[in-house]
């Protein structure tokens, strides 16, 4: 008995790990070479403590407990880029941007931790 509930712990946590239909995920190579020739929203889901100790130029935070309220204020038909810390949080954020509509997302693999 205990086994099972400890593999049905274990595949909760796998899936919640696997991106959301229709969501890239990008290396940070691929992230640097977009930044210079892409017209994307960038957007790090940190809180804003973490965003304000080192970000990456051009993101705007929008903290991932405060994504859901502030959709309206981005284009969801435009390329959306979401970062954060290991990669868990913008997966989380992807996931909610392709739930509003949004058509084209992309989640950084590893976050800050790989720039």
């Amino acid at each position: 008995m205990e086994w099972i509930l400890i593999g049905a712990v274990v595949l909760f946590f796998v899936w919640r790990m696997m991106p959301a239909k229709g969501v890239r995920t990008i290396s940070p190579d691929e992230l640097k070479n977009m930044k210079k020739t892409k017209d994307s929203q960038w957007i790090d889901v940190r809180t804003p403590g973490e965003f304000k100790s080192r970000n990456m130029r051009g993101f705007d935070n929008i903290p991932l407990g405060s994504l859901p309220n502030q959709t309206s204020m981005l284009d969801p038909e435009k390329e959306t880029v979401v970062l954060c810390q290991s990669g868990m949080r913008s997966a989380q954020a992807a996931k909610i941007l392709k739930k509003k509509g949004f058509k084209n997302v992309a989640n950084v693999r590893g976050g800050m931790n790989q720039l």
